[in-house]
C-alpha cells in the first residue's frame, strides 16, 4: 500500500515519557506511524505528550501514569494495557533515575529504588512481553542503559552498576533473538541534555565540566534508528564511543581512578 508508514499497525510502549529521552523517543516512532503508549509517575505531561504526539502524528497515543519503581508495577501496567484492548508490538525501556554521591550515607530507599526502576521493572516488563515478540516474529526491544555501563562508578556505584546490568542483559538478548525477527538495541548516552541530571546531581560534578550535553532528540534518534537496524549497541557521540572502546584496555585500577575523578563534586 502506497504511503504506509514504517510502525503501522504497531504499537510501542515508552516507559519515562514525561520528559527528556523517553519523550523523544516516543516521538520517534510516532513519526513512523506507530501508535504509542506512554508511561510515567506525572499524569498531567503525559496527557501534554500523548495530545501532541497524536496530532502531530495522527497516531493513537495513549498515556497511562504509573509508578514503575513500586513492586508488581510492571505487572499492573501491562493489565492495564490488556484491559483497554491494546497490544505491545516494541518496548521501550527508558525510565531510571540516578543519584550522584558516596555510598556511605546514602538513603537506603533511594539506592534500593535505584535497582527496582532501572533493573527490576526493566525485566519484569521484558519479561511479560518477550513471549508475544517471538511468536509473532517482530516487535522488539530498546533499552535505555549509558556510558556508565562500562565501568564500575565510584560516587554513583548503584546507578553505574544497574546500567552495567542493563546493557549485560540487553546484549544477551540480542543473541537469544537472532534470525527470529525481533529486534533488540541498547541505547548508551553519555550526558544529555534532560531532567536526569537535575535528579541525579550530576551537574554539579567535574563530569558536568568535561562537554556540552547531547540534546536529548538527538540521542533518542540515534537510538531509534539504531533499533531498526538492530544494532545491538549504540553510544552517542565519538568521544564516548572512543572511551568505551579505551576502557577494556585500561589497568582497572586506572579506570577506576578516572572515574572517581570525574564524579567528584566541583
Amino acid at each position: 500500500m502506497s504511503g504506509t508508514r514504517i510502525g503501522q499497525g504497531q504499537t510501542a510502549l515508552v516507559t519515562g515519557a514525561s520528559a527528556g529521552i523517553g519523550v523523544d523517543l516516543a516521538e520517534c516512532f510516532a513519526s513512523d506511524g506507530y501508535n504509542v503508549i506512554v508511561t510515567a509517575r506525572t499524569e498531567s505531561a503525559l496527557h501534554q505528550v500523548a495530545g501532541r504526539l497524536a496530532q502531530t502524528y495522527a497516531v493513537t497515543a495513549t498515556p497511562i501514569a504509573a509508578d514503575l519503581g513500586a513492586i508488581g508495577s510492571g505487572q499492573a501496567l501491562a493489565n492495564d494495557i490488556r484491559a483497554r484492548g491494546l497490544a505491545v508490538d516494541v518496548l521501550v525501556n527508558n525510565a531510571g533515575y540516578g543519584k550522584a554521591g558516596a555510598f556511605a550515607g546514602s538513603d537506603a530507599a533511594e539506592q534500593l529504588g535505584m535497582l527496582d526502576l532501572n533493573v527490576r521493572a526493566l525485566v519484569e516488563l521484558t519479561h511479560i512481553y518477550w513471549p508475544g515478540m517471538l511468536a509473532s516474529r517482530r516487535g522488539g526491544i530498546l533499552n535505555v542503559a549509558s556510558t556508565a555501563a562500562f565501568q564500575p562508578g565510584p560516587l554513583m556505584a548503584v546507578y553505574y552498576a544497574s546500567k552495567a546490568f542493563v546493557l549485560s542483559f540487553s546484549e544477551a538478548l540480542w543473541e537469544e533473538a537472532r534470525d527470529t525477527g525481533v529486534k533488540v538495541s541498547c541505547l548508551c548516552p553519555g550526558p544529555t541534555t534532560s531532567k536526569f541530571r537535575e535528579r541525579a546531581g550530576t551537574g554539579k560534578t567535574r563530569l558536568s565540566r568535561t562537554g556540552t550535553p547531547m540534546p536529548s532528540m538527538t540521542v533518542a534518534r540515534m537510538g531509534y534508528q539504531a533499533w531498526q537496524n538492530n544494532t545491538r549497541v549504540i553510544v552517542t557521540g565519538s568521544r564516548n564511543r572512543i572511551m568505551a572502546r579505551l576502557v577494556p584496555f585500561l589497568p582497572h585500577s586506572t579506570t577506576l581512578r578516572i572515574v572517581r575523578n570525574l564524579q567528584s563534586p566541583i
